[in-house]
C-alpha cells in the first residue's frame, strides 16, 4: 500500500470514470472521466467513501449535498470517490438526489495511491482538500469510518486556504 500523500505535496494523479445527475428527473445521469489534472485553478474536496447505500456513507453524501452551496461558495468543487461501479452510483445519486460527481474506483487503484486502501475491508473514509494547482492542503483519514467530517469543518479548512 502506498502512503498517504503528505500535506504540502502534489496529489496523486488520476483519471476515473464517474457520472453526476443532470437533474433529479434525468433519464440518466451524465457519465464521463474525470481527470484531477484537468480540475485545475479552484479547490476540490476529494471525499472518499466505503460504499453506496451504507447508513453513514448515505448520511455524509447527503449532508455535503445539502450543503453544497457553502463548498461552491467558496469556489470548492466535491468528488466522491468509492469501489462501486458506475450503475451503483447511478442509483445511489438517483435515490437520494446527491448533488455532485460520484466516481467509480473499482479496483481501488486510486484509493491505494492515496494510501487509504484496506485490504480485504475496500478503504477508509477519507477528505482530501486540494488547493488549485493539486496540492494536498488538508486531509482527514478516519481509522474507524464510523463518523465523517462535518460540512463546518471542511468550510472552515477551505476559507482558511483562501484566507492564504
Amino acid at each position: 500500500m502506498s502512503k498517504q500523500p503528505a500535506v504540502g505535496t502534489p496529489a496523486p494523479d488520476f483519471t476515473l470514470p464517474g457520472l453526476v445527475l443532470g437533474s433529479p428527473d434525468a433519464v440518466a445521469g451524465e457519465r464521463g472521466d474525470y481527470a484531477l489534472a484537468e480540475q485545475r485553478g479552484n479547490p476540490l474536496l476529494l471525499v472518499f467513501y466505503p460504499g453506496d447505500e451504507t447508513a453513514v456513507c448515505t448520511k455524509q453524501l447527503c449532508s455535503y449535498t445539502s450543503d453544497l452551496d457553502r463548498f461552491t461558495g467558496l469556489g470548492a468543487t466535491v468528488w466522491g470517490i468509492s469501489p462501486q461501479d458506475l450503475d451503483s452510483h447511478e442509483s445511489f445519486a438517483r435515490k437520494h438526489r446527491l448533488g455532485f460527481p460520484l466516481l467509480a474506483d473499482t479496483e481501488r487503484t486510486v484509493a491505494k495511491a492515496y494510501g487509504i486502501a484496506v485490504p480485504g475491508l475496500g478503504l477508509r473514509r477519507s477528505v482530501f482538500l486540494l488547493d488549485g494547482e493539486g496540492t494536498v492542503r488538508w486531509k482527514h483519514v478516519a481509522l474507524a469510518g464510523l463518523t465523517f467530517v462535518t460540512t463546518d469543518v471542511l468550510t472552515e479548512q477551505l476559507a482558511a486556504l483562501q484566507a492564504g
